[in-house]
């Protein structure tokens, strides 16, 4: 699995680098700023890209604008953003294309290096991982409303969603069983619209909608 990086901090990137190389992947390229960082995927096309937010030259929001931008013209190029910082409104724009394959992460709040790399080849397989502490910063902004024909327990399991977990997952953390998580997920989908038939991948549009609405 071929990845670009992103980050200007060098002892955090060669570390990245090691990191990645020795768990598998192949690191296709390291970059410092968002416009290196846009020609190492144009070159490469690689599997997933990892991008801190602030990048040169002005370091506010560089890297995550970058990331966007390489998802639209790369076929919803998987990206991990690992960063310091909350960026609200590019996180909501990075989740509002529904495709997935997307990550959000705080580098002060990665706690164990395998939940790391178990996180990478989630977002690299199309999946949607989320720290607890970006939901909570994206919810915090949206109107309350909707939503609100769910039960608290399908409030639960909907907001475990949002933040990346599989059903198995959260059964553990909600000590039940997964029959049960698939039959509160199942009446989260209908009570919000989403039919089986429905040609988008439901579990992201249900947390999409979840985040939009929140």
């Amino acid at each position: 699995m071929r990845v670009v990086i992103a980050e200007d901090n060098v002892l955090l990137s060669a570390g990245l680098e090691l990191l990645l190389s020795t768990r598998g992947f192949e690191v296709a390229e390291v970059t410092a700023d968002a416009a290196a960082f846009a020609s190492a995927v144009d070159r490469h096309r690689p599997d997933l890209a990892v991008v801190d937010v602030r990048l040169p030259p002005g370091f506010r929001d560089e890297g995550v604008r970058a990331a966007i931008e390489a998802r639209r013209g790369h076929e919803a190029l998987p990206v991990l953003v690992l960063s310091q910082y909350v960026e609200r409104d590019y996180a909501g724009e990075l989740l509002a294309d529904g495709r997935g394959g997307v990550g959000y992460l705080l580098k002060d709040r990665v706690a164990r290096v395998s939940e790391f790399v178990d996180a990478l080849r989630r977002v690299a397989d199309g999946g949607t991982v989320m720290d607890p502490a970006v939901v909570q910063q994206l919810l915090a902004r949206r109107p309350r409303d909707p939503l609100e024909s769910l039960t608290p327990r399908e409030g639960e399991v909907l907001a475990l969603m949002a933040e990346g977990l599989g059903n198995g997952e959260i059964a553990r953390r909600l000590v039940v069983t997964e029959n049960a998580v698939h039959k509160h997920i199942g009446n989260v989908f209908a009570k919000l619209g989403l039919a089986p038939s429905d040609t988008g991948h439901r579990r992201v549009r249900a947390v999409l909608a979840y985040l939009e609405q929140r």
